[in-house]
């Protein structure tokens, strides 16, 4: 069984997922930042994919991928990075990155490295509905790969529907329609959005991310979705911390 489905399975609340920039602050950095985080319980792991125009992505993150990108991060090098991650590291490990790199790599060579190195499944915020349900739902089933499709409190409840009914894994529930930052709290608008589309009783779990930064939004969060994953914030501490294991450590001191 693909590994986030075997984590939702087993766990079935207060999923707790990072995101990442592949190569940053330092090239070489990837997966001693996946171990770190494993270590200290994160339940899984998304790893960006460094890009030069992140359009989803708020400054920190844009930030990260410039500097990714300088240090000569791609996805030979990431994919050669991860070439031995499962013979440390369990969790599930998903990419998030843009259609750009993903095509100019290669769809189906994307999807192939990506499940030999141990990859589990994909984000990619700009690829539409219809295209993954023309172009990129086979594929990627071929090489048991679960794309994860977002939502937003502007999404219709037909399209999600048609997302829930089409995609297997987990629903990514952005928490607002603005690009990724961290934020200090949740207002009215964004809580009355996660109790709409609880209501809705989807089959795939439902995980909030998009500006998590403390312990009482990642509480909001959890109690409306199975989990909520953390971005930004942690970018910043990979800057800011003198280390991997000291950013982690502020992480989940901040979080937990």
């Amino acid at each position: 069984m693909n590994r986030i489905n075997s984590l939702f399975q087993e766990k079935k609340e207060n999923i707790l997922s990072v995101f990442f920039t592949a190569g940053h602050p330092r090239l070489e950095d990837t997966v001693d930042v996946i171990k770190e985080l494993e270590a200290k319980g994160i339940d899984m792991i998304e790893i960006g994919i460094p890009f030069s125009d992140p359009m989803a992505d708020g400054k920190v993150i844009q930030d990260s991928s410039t500097i990714a990108l300088k240090n000569g991060m791609n996805l030979k090098t990431l994919f050669g990075q991860l070439k031995d991650i499962r013979k440390e590291v369990s969790i599930p490990l998903l990419m998030m990155g843009y259609l750009n790199p993903i095509m100019q790599f290669g769809l189906e060579n994307f999807c192939k490295e990506c499940q030999e190195n141990g990859i589990d499944g994909m984000v990619i915020p700009d690829l539409p509905f219809k295209d993954y349900m023309e172009s990129f739902k086979e594929v990627a089933e071929k090489y048991d790969l679960k794309i994860i499709m977002l939502i937003t409190p502007e999404t219709s409840e037909e399209r999600i529907r048609q997302i829930d009914n089409n995609t297997d894994g987990f629903i990514y529930m952005v928490s607002s329609a603005a690009t990724t930052g961290a934020k200090d709290s949740f207002d009215e608008d964004t809580l009355a959005y996660f109790h709409r589309i609880k209501k809705m009783g989807l089959k795939n779990p439902l995980m909030i991310g998009f500006g998590i930064s403390n312990r009482d939004m990642l509480k909001s969060a959890q109690q409306n979705a199975a989990g909520a994953i953390v971005g930004s914030k942690f970018v910043k501490l990979l800057e800011s911390e003198p280390s991997v294991s000291s950013a982690v450590e502020k992480l989940t001191d901040v979080l937990i």
